[in-house]
């Protein structure tokens, strides 16, 4: 008999961690380290975020869904973003100082943030110069340890909308500093919550001075964490591009990894996204893109050979315009394989299984048209219908297996963020480099020896979006 155990508002059965690769002695001590309810409720703020300070209403931009950044569409605004001014008294504006002068332990100039003006201004005494400059500076300090201090233009292929400039403005962090007396306390609570970023903190600070080249990969990735929210969020699905790893993370721990092939460098390379899981679906059909159907003539092959078609899984509909569509119905030889997770975005970019299993064997996994072609993608589609549908395990194991398409809508949605870190921590928890793959390393390098950037309200690249809907 199967027992089953309390897994927030659902019943998960033992099978569960099964199959996320537990065994059953474990079940009960993972059990009572997983929180009650897997996901937070959506108005909840991440943990440790300071409280909010009444600003002006014109202070505050437009709120996003809190919890998870689910925008892909580039902001293409470009209007310099103007710092608050408030008054500052001498010891606040020496631990400002002082703060400045250590910031290089999080992987920033300190040299950015003026401390020659600001010494000078101090030893000038309080007034209208030193508010103006110390208020300057640090919201400068605040924008590049919460944003990331890399320009956008910098950032090749970057879609990942950051909430956390909506939910920690500037003027509100400043007003905490100042009404605590607390510069050193804010600034340290802006750093990335997820342990990867302490460890690259870590090596960083080990790391001497003469090794420069390794230093600022260490820094350039470290910089990367922040160009993400600050808290990921209790349950996400997580791939490094560069490392061909996909994670399934429950508070901020690995529960389950998985090999994947990513887009091949060029025009198909994946972009960096940070979208939210729709849907499930067991036993995809796939519509066929033009470029394949009419480019590549698969169109008239399936009318003119109906035999071949069906053998294949194709069927074909001539519209009324003269246009070909088809349609790859499910099976084991659909170019989806048997498991597609939606994630919504303007790429048309997804994870999914694959008939080409002997890809995962490659060291080096770009061979994809964009898309994140997932190792073992039934037992991930079952894990998520559980997480994020209330479905049991059997049903789960029921749907992969009917051979027939099911969409599974979720009821409770969690992030999936595509990631390109070139220098991190490996899925043994070892920090490694990575290839460059789509070498998007230089920008991120050049931006750190170039004098700072005035921050603009763009919040994602302004390249073309290109539809990567092809998973073959």
């Amino acid at each position: 008999m199967v027992s089953f155990m309390r897994f927030g508002p659902g019943v998960v059965s033992a099978l569960t961690l099964v199959a996320l690769g537990i065994q059953p002695a474990q079940a009960q001590k993972i059990r009572t380290q997983m929180p009650e309810d897997l996901l937070p409720p959506a108005a909840q703020a991440p943990q440790g975020t300071p409280a909010p300070v009444p600003v002006p209403p014109t202070a505050v931009p437009p709120a996003v869904p809190s919890g998870v950044p689910t925008v892909s569409q580039p902001v293409v605004q470009d209007v310099v973003v103007a710092e608050p001014v408030m008054p500052w008294t001498l010891s606040d504006a020496q631990a400002l100082l002082k703060t400045i002068e250590y910031i290089g332990k999080e992987g920033l100039l300190p040299a950015d943030y003026q401390p020659s003006a600001l010494k000078a201004a101090i030893s000038a005494g309080e007034g209208d110069a030193l508010d103006a400059l110390a208020s300057r500076v640090f919201g400068w300090l605040i924008e590049d340890l919460r944003d990331g201090r890399t320009p956008m233009d910098a950032r090749v292929q970057w879609f990942a909308v950051d909430p956390d400039q909506d939910l920690m403005p500037t003027s509100e962090l400043m007003a905490q500093a100042l009404s605590a007396h607390d510069v050193p306390g804010i600034v340290a609570k802006l750093a990335p919550t997820n342990p990867d970023y302490a460890a690259l903190k870590a090596e960083l600070n080990a790391t001497p001075t003469a090794e420069k080249a390794r230093r600022a990969l260490i820094q350039a990735n470290m910089d990367r964490w922040r160009w993400l929210a600050r808290d990921l969020g209790t349950v996400y699905l997580m791939t490094n591009v560069p490392e061909f790893q996909l994670r399934l993370v429950v508070k901020n721990k690995i529960l389950r990894t998985y090999k994947t092939v990513v887009g091949k460098p060029g025009r198909t390379a994946t972009p960096q996204l940070a979208e939210t899981v729709s849907a499930v679906v067991f036993n995809p059909t796939w519509t066929v893109p033009q470029s394949i159907v009419k480019g590549e003539g698969l169109g008239a092959k399936v009318l003119n050979n109906p035999r071949w078609a069906a053998n294949n899984g194709y069927k074909g509909t001539r519209n009324a315009d003269g246009t070909i569509t088809v349609v790859q119905q499910p099976g084991p030889n659909n170019a989806l394989g048997l498991m597609k997770i939606d994630m919504p975005n303007p790429h048309a970019i997804y994870l999914h299984d694959t008939p080409a299993k002997s890809y995962f064997n490659e060291e080096v996994r770009a061979f994809s048209h964009g898309c994140i072609r997932t190792e073992r993608a039934v037992e991930l589609g079952m894990t998520m219908a559980i997480l994020g549908a209330q479905m049991s395990a059997p049903d789960a194991a029921e749907l992969s297996r009917a051979g027939e398409y099911k969409k599974v809508e979720m009821t409770r949605t969690f992030p999936v963020y595509l990631t390109y870190f070139t220098f991190a921590r490996a899925i043994d928890g070892t920090l490694q480099p990575f290839a460059d793959i789509y070498g998007r390393d230089a920008p991120v390098l050049a931006g750190f020896k170039a004098a700072r950037q005035l921050k603009t309200t763009q919040r994602a690249s302004e390249e073309a979006i290109i539809q990567l809907d092809n998973p073959l």
